[in-house]
């Protein structure tokens, strides 16, 4: 068995991240604590990126280790890249703090 193309780091994570490049329309098993989960994969996914496992709405959190680094600048489907096109960065901005 080869190795896995994409990781889900925690099961509440709502993306996994590729440890290879992912070419579009690629069909993909991922490992999770209770099952497998086979995921169409819409678009190239480079290697280290992040690519939705869920639906994700507008606005919804995206949950990667675990913990929410970002929200959803636009509805994202299941397979879809999830990169700074998509994304709104939420951890390490001082400027979400400001009053």
């Amino acid at each position: 068995m080869g190795r896995a193309k994409a990781i889900i780091i925690k099961a509440v994570d709502n993306v996994a991240t590729a440890t290879s490049e992912i070419l579009p329309e690629t069909d993909i098993i991922l490992k999770t604590n209770k099952n497998n989960l086979k995921i169409h994969v819409l678009e190239r996914i480079p290697f280290g990126h992040k690519f939705a496992i869920k639906s994700i709405d507008k606005n919804e959190k995206i949950i990667k280790y675990g913990e929410a680094i970002g929200v959803a600048s636009k509805n994202i489907k299941v397979g879809e890249h999830v990169h700074v096109h998509n994304l709104k960065p939420i951890r390490g901005r001082g400027d979400l703090n400001k009053k």
